[in-house]
């Protein structure tokens, strides 16, 4: 059944989207502001399950792209995901019934819900990373056979470009380039799909699950319970099955730049509450890997969240600063983001790292 959001959802689905974009995707404090203009206005936006979607309806996902940092200085105003989506309607010759994130991390959990709310849209329950992640092949969608191309990049001066390849990373890689020379930010559209492509090949229910995330820590907090141990009570009965804090201390060494379209960089945590050693982590625009010192404790696909020990609340990689306390949670993906295929597209090797993926489950506990 269709659920139409309200304020508190709002609030709730910027925390979790933030938990589960691993420091990437964008600031969600930004996105959620927008979509809180749209209700201020007296638009409405409202959630589709996917599995209620009609085989043949056409749904065009819309995101940012670009380097999150970037985002901090060039906020957007929704139009240009807008102008975007118009734009490959005109090039396909079809209207879009729905509209749909490709990542439900930060930012990109929201501005779906902009273009719906202002197109009267409905937006799927669903997305295509089940997480962020930097680069616009790395989605189950080209996975599992479905195309990026045609993709529109649009700014705020409502510039576009088509972009067309039957390549996804050559994709990815010509709308980088664009992304660059309209200021390291834009807004795309890409990844246009039928109904029964979504239910094949979209992570189910990801917005809902933010928004019980973020729920959920919200009300621990109020009940003055820990925030942290309620979240991963919570994820056995979602599809991120298991979690664990695998680090705890303060970050001591920092160093980040804008490079190339994407926020590279990577920290230091001295370990303190039973926690030996020092952590660090290496980031491309997102949390990749977590090693203490020098023994791997969590690899990309599964999340590495860095949460504000005091306040519970997960940490965009542009709000990290030295001398930040901090406990770092590590998540295990649902199950088709760890099938070969998928780690051929988004696992450690994506990244130019040695170490082979291993599941969070088996790890060994710092």
């Amino acid at each position: 059944m269709p659920r139409t959001l309200d304020r508190t959802d709002l609030i709730d689905l910027a925390l979790g989207a933030a938990f589960l974009g691993t420091g990437g995707g964008g600031d969600p404090y930004v996105g959620r502001l927008m979509v809180q203009q749209c209700l201020d206005e007296g638009l409405s936006v409202t959630l589709v399950d996917p599995d209620e979607l009609d085989d043949d309806a056409f749904v065009i996902p819309t995101a940012m792209m670009g380097a999150p940092t970037v985002l901090v200085e060039k906020i957007p105003s929704g139009e240009e995901a807008i102008h975007s989506l118009h734009t490959l309607e005109r090039h396909l010759g079809r209207k879009a019934t729905a509209t749909m994130p490709i990542e439900i991390g930060g930012i990109n959990s929201t501005i779906p819900l902009v273009v719906g709310a202002r197109l009267g849209l409905p937006v799927v329950d669903a997305d295509g990373m089940g997480r962020a992640f930097p680069q616009l092949e790395m989605e189950t969608f080209g996975v599992y056979g479905i195309p990026a191309a045609p993709l529109v990049v649009s700014n705020e001066y409502g510039e576009s470009a088509i972009i067309r390849s039957d390549d996804n990373r050559t994709v990815e890689w010509l709308a980088r380039g664009v992304t660059i020379r309209m200021g390291g930010c834009a807004y795309i559209a890409e990844y246009a799909m039928s109904g029964a492509d979504v239910k094949r090949t979209a992570i189910p229910r990801t917005l809902s699950l933010a928004i019980r995330i973020g729920r959920c820590l919200r009300e621990a907090k109020a009940e003055h319970r820990n925030p942290i141990a309620a979240l991963l009570a919570l994820l056995p009965e979602t599809l991120y099955s298991y979690g664990r804090v695998i680090f705890t201390g303060k970050i001591v060494d920092l160093v980040r730049e804008t490079r190339n379209g994407f926020s590279l960089g990577r920290m230091r945590i001295a370990g303190n509450d039973g926690h030996d050693g020092a952590m660090d982590i290496e980031i491309q625009n997102e949390n990749l890997i977590a090693r203490v010192d020098g023994r791997v404790r969590a690899i990309v696909p599964d999340l590495i969240c860095v949460m504000d020990t005091e306040t519970a609340e997960p940490i965009p990689t542009e709000q990290l600063r030295y001398g930040q306390r901090v406990t770092v949670v590590a998540v295990s993906v649902p199950a088709m983001m760890r099938t070969p295929e998928a780690l051929a597209v988004f696992g450690p090797k994506a990244f130019g790292l040695d170490e082979p993926f291993t599941p969070i489950e088996t790890l060994e506990p710092a």
